[in-house]
Parts: structure tokens; sequence; C-alpha cells
């Protein structure tokens, strides 16, 4: 067996939008923000706070706003106002790090490009975006989660759907595959499944080595077999683990992608950007899609969707939370 301990808490109690309600409070902002700032040693933290109290606020209105639209619009819009109800909260978190935020026009753009016109027999799976060198995209990632600069690399919708760990059954019914295992709780300790093994190729010696590489100072190894201790509290992401926000279960990779240690924030930021894009720009195949479901297409675009109205802000919250 192969153990992760874990240290207090497995996540943070989540309630939905009811969790963001100290939020719809100036004074509270404004006492959070300072906070913030002082944890990363922001000169003037107090004067900041006060000034960007009432942005971060509405940030996080506007954002709860449009996935509120969201629910209960048809599913031809529902990409757009989850998309911009997903920026709104995004800049949020931003500015939870950055009181400058926007200092510069060049950090507004999307910070990704898609091809407008989608060739004859398009397949949403083999579509892709292209990462650009200044935007949101590339700025949250390098603020939000230190992520390298990525200008001009492409990464295909299939590549993100299999980072959603929700989708993990359709994958297994419409592909006949796997992309993720949940993990089990032993006593104090989260256990992987043996099968891991046999689908990274790799001995537990060898399984070890690459979990320590890629978890990196988040955890330590014990004397007892191989045995992961965290560094910090499961209450938010940490690399390569998901969340599964349905089953309330941790949950790893079993794909080892280029995406492998990818946030998952960032995985619905740029399928969100992708569909939106589409639902204004490809009316025509958008809406044979949603009429016709001819192909694998609809049930995945569709569960994402609806995974992505409850994800979303979820990811965001422990954001803020770690905050």
């Amino acid at each position: 067996m192969i153990f992760l301990k874990k240290v207090i808490a497995l996540i943070i109690p989540y309630k939905g939008w009811k969790s963001f309600s100290s939020f719809f409070s100036a004074e509270y902002c404004q006492r959070y923000l300072k906070k913030c700032y002082q944890k990363h040693q922001i000169t003037q933290a107090e004067q900041k706070s006060y000034e960007n109290g009432y942005a971060f606020l509405y940030y996080l209105e506007h954002g709860k706003i449009y996935y509120e639209q969201a629910e209960k619009a048809p599913l031809i819009i529902k990409p757009i106002l989850l998309f911009y109800g997903l920026v709104h909260l995004i800049k949020a978190c931003i500015l939870t790090i950055d009181p400058s935020y926007p200092e510069t026009t060049a950090v507004l753009a999307h910070g990704v490009s898609t091809r407008k016109r989608k060739k004859q027999n398009y397949l949403f799976f083999q579509d892709e975006v292209k990462l650009q060198k200044n935007g949101l995209f590339p700025f949250m990632s390098e603020r939000l989660f230190s992520m390298k600069q990525m200008d001009g690399e492409k990464i295909l919708m299939e590549e993100l759907l299999q980072c959603i760990p929700e989708l993990n059954d359709l994958f297994y019914l419409h592909k006949g595959k796997q992309t993720f295992a949940n993990l089990d709780w032993h006593g104090k300790s989260l256990v992987l499944p043996e099968g891991i093994l046999d689908h990274y190729h790799m001995t537990e010696s060898r399984l070890k080595d690459f979990l320590v590489a890629k978890f990196g100072n988040k955890i330590d190894i014990s004397d007892e077999g191989l045995v992961l201790e965290l560094q910090k509290e499961l209450v938010s992401e940490v690399p390569p683990l998901k969340y599964h926000l349905e089953e309330h279960v941790w949950a790893i990779p079993l794909l080892r992608s280029k995406l492998f240690m990818f946030p998952e924030l960032l995985v619905h930021y740029l399928l969100l950007y992708n569909l939106s894009m589409i639902a204004r720009y490809e009316t025509e195949w958008w809406s044979e899609l949603t009429k016709m479901m001819p192909n694998c297409d609809y049930p995945f675009i569709s569960s994402f969707l609806q995974i992505t109205l409850d994800k979303g802000p979820f990811l965001i919250y422990q954001h803020l939370m770690e905050q």
C-alpha cells in the first residue's frame, strides 16, 4: 500500500455560495485584505486594504450574479455567463496578493486565443487553445500558482477535460479509459490503490521517487514503507491531487500528460474560454450540437458546464481560504 498521511483536516467545510457570505461586508473584506497583504509583506497594508475593499467585494458579487444567472440560463448561453463569472472571481483572488491590480491594460486581455473559424468535420475534443504572453491567463498563472511562462503552447480540449476528476465516469463509458483514481482514508492516511502502479508502469520504488519529485517539499517520506506525509493541511488543491467535489474524495490522475501538475482552476478557465467563444462565434455548430447531440461532444460539454457551475466557486473559495 502507498499512503499519504493526513495532517489535520481533509478540507474546509464548503456550503456553496453560503460560504462566501462573510465577504459581502466591506468591513470584513478590508480586514481580510489587510491580513493577506501583511502575510505577503506588502507595504501600507491597511491603507491598500481600505482602498481595495469595495473592488474585492464587487468582483465577488458580480461573479456570484453571473453564476446564479448561468444556473437558470439555457445551455446555449451558459458558457458565456460562466466564463465571465469565473473571470470576476479570479480577479478577486489576484487582488488578495496584488493590491495594484490591474496596473496596465495588458493584463486585462484573456491571455489565450483559439481558432475563430472551425474546420469542416470539427470535433470539440480535437480543438485547441493557444496560450499568449500577456493577459489574464499568464498573469494569474504566475501570480496565483507561480507557474512559468507558457507563451505559444497549444492545449487540446481532450487534454483539459481529462483533468476534471468528476468526468472520470464519462471517460470510462465513452472512451473506455479511467482518468482518475480515488484515494481512500486509512486511519490518518490517504491510500493510493495498488492498481496505480500498472497505470504508471512503475514499481513501488520508482513511484515513490516520481511522487516525491512532483510533490516537492509538500511531503516527507517516513520509514514505514512508502508513506508520504503532507507539509500542509489538505484544504486546497495540492497538485497533482484533485478534489472530487461530487464524491467528496481526493483523486490522483492516472494519465501522466503534460498537464499532470496543472492547477484545476486554470483548466476550468481555458475550457470556459473556448466554449464561450464557440457559443458567441460558432452559432451554427453550437446550435446543432445542443439540438442534435450528434456525438460524445455533447455529454462531455454539458456535464462539464454542470460541474463547473459548482466547482469554479469551490476552487476560488479554497484559494481565498488559503490566503
